[in-house]
This record gives structure tokens, C-alpha cells and sequence, in this order.
């Protein structure tokens, strides 16, 4: 997988102690499936009825891997995804890379409406609003696939409740991987429900920060080098990023989190954690 997508396929986790077909483990039904491009893809399956979330936090999907030559037998294929859908949502949302040889997409993607995937209804992560300490602006970084929890926490009102400004940065490498983001900020303030559940004063408070590091496109750059030379602060009319007022989330690959992570730190930001609530937080889950 590139390395500046979120989640690697070195992530994948097997369970020794699987059912073989035909009754998946723990399936939901796909509901519906979007394709971006020809390397993203966004899928909607059933929410299991016992299943509670806090916005910003992922699960274990998968699909039931090749049979073993020797035994005939099945195990599952399972790797860690965001919820991209908002707590309150009756359906999960996931936003998902196609990797044509991985172990998993190269399955994943070709999912149609109707199928199953597994789904362990334990979710888990640090994207979570207990993670930070009350502040005034939040910002959320993202590169990739990353944007899928934040795609979650900006539908979720708790998010406007807390903050009186909403960064959104989301750096890609072509123009067609914004999409997803683009729509849904789009779609926020177009969506009659949404506008209602969260409030059209609340929705003035999100900030949109797309860049694209490949392709030509209007803003161009890793966020992390506008951040640095003060390219954001002086395009969005903010005075810098400062322990008393900001907060931030991160969700990307390995090498972004390290170097978001550095520039955050540059600023006097400390990283929390669900147990210690700080200035930011990373989601680690796809690494190592």
C-alpha cells in the first residue's frame, strides 16, 4: 500500500480459531457501495442492534480468507477500519483504499450490495472527543483513506458543542482522492437532517484546508510544510495553532503522524490519550 495511506496491510490479523463457511462470524450485510476512483471505494453495512460507538473510533472488518490448500478450511482476514458514520447513524460507513494485491482489498472491493463482511462489534481508538481537553479550535488532520473518523465526528453534534471552529485539512495526491471529503463537507450544509441535527450556526464553523501533493489544484503541498511556514494561518485568518485555545486530531500514515506530530509539539501542544487528556491526539491503530 502507499505509504501515505493510512491503513497497510500489514495490519491484517487472522483468528485461529475460525468457523468455515457457510455462516460468516459476526456478518452484516452490505447495504450499499460507492467508488471514488479506481484506487477508493465507500461501503455501508448494517449496525449490529447491541453495537455502541463514540464517534472516531474503528472496528475490525474483514471477509473470510482462501481456503487452506491442505485442509479445505477458512479463516477470517481482518484489519482495522474507522467508523466514517457518526455515533447516532443506524448504519456503519467505511472508506476504504483498493489494493489490487492485498489480502484484503483486493477481496473488499468487489463487495456488492447484498454480501456479507465480518464485523467484531468492539470498537476502540484515540479520535475521541474524552481524548482532548476543552478548547476553542479544533483541527483535524488527515492524508488519505484518514479522513474516514473525522468523516464520522463532523456529523456528530457533540463536535460543534465543544468547539467554536472546525479545521478540516485533508492533503491527497490527485484532485479525484478529495472527493469523498469535498462531497460530505458539501453535503452538510445541502442535507436538510443534518442541518437540523447539528444547526446552521454550527456548520458555519467548519474551515475546509483540502491540498493536493501531486496534481495541480488550488491549494498545493504537505499540510505539514504550510503549517511550518505559516501558509494556513495566513490563508484562513488564524493567528497560529497555541495550547490555550487549540486542539488537534491526526489520522495518516506512519511518516505524516511522525511529522505532524513534530510540528504539533513545535507549537507547545502535549499528546493525549483516552486516560490522559491532553492538547492532540493520534490514531495508531494502522501502524506497526
Amino acid at each position: 500500500m502507499p505509504a501515505d495511506e493510512i491503513m497497510t496491510e500489514q495490519t491484517t490479523v487472522t483468528q485461529t480459531d475460525a468457523r468455515p463457511v457457510p455462516t460468516l462470524p459476526d456478518a452484516q450485510t452490505v447495504i450499499s457501495v460507492k467508488h471514488w476512483t479506481d484506487r477508493l471505494f465507500s461501503f455501508r453495512v448494517t449496525r449490529p442492534a447491541s453495537l455502541r460507538f463514540r464517534s472516531g473510533e474503528f472496528v475490525m472488518i474483514g471477509l473470510m480468507g482462501d481456503p487452506d490448500p491442505k485442509t479445505g478450511k477458512q479463516k477470517p482476514l481482518l484489519r482495522a477500519y474507522s467508523i466514517a458514520s457518526p455515533s447516532w447513524d443506524d448504519a456503519l460507513e467505511f472508506y476504504s483504499i483498493k489494493v489490487q494485491d492485498g489480502p484484503l482489498t483486493s477481496k473488499l472491493q468487489h463487495i456488492q450490495p447484498g454480501d456479507e463482511i465480518i464485523l467484531r462489534p468492539k470498537p476502540v481508538g484515540t479520535l475521541v472527543h474524552d481524548a482532548l481537553l476543552p478548547g476553542k479550535r479544533l483541527w483535524l488532520f488527515a492524508t488519505g483513506t484518514g479522513f474516514a473518523p473525522f468523516a464520522s465526528l463532523l456529523r456528530d453534534p457533540e463536535t460543534y458543542e465543544k468547539f467554536d471552529e472546525i479545521v478540516m485539512t485533508h492533503t491527497v495526491r490527485d484532485v479525484a482522492e478529495l472527493e469523498y471529503g469535498r462531497q460530505l463537507i458539501e453535503n452538510l450544509a445541502k442535507d436538510d437532517m443534518m442541518e437540523e441535527l447539528l444547526g446552521a450556526e454550527n456548520l458555519a464553523k467548519i474551515r475546509y484546508y483540502p491540498t493536493t501533493t501531486r496534481e495541480q489544484s488550488p491549494k498545493m503541498g504537505r499540510i505539514t510544510n504550510l503549517l511550518q511556514d505559516g501558509t494556513v494561518f495566513r490563508d484562513l485568518g488564524i493567528d497560529g495553532i497555541h495550547p490555550e485555545t487549540d486542539r488537534g486530531m491526526v489520522c495518516g500514515s506512519l511518516d505524516f503522524n511522525k511529522d505532524i506530530k513534530e510540528v504539533l509539539e513545535g507549537f507547545g501542544l502535549e499528546e493525549g490519550a483516552n486516560s490522559d487528556p491532553k492538547h492532540y491526539v493520534v490514531e495508531k491503530a494502522f501502524v506497526g
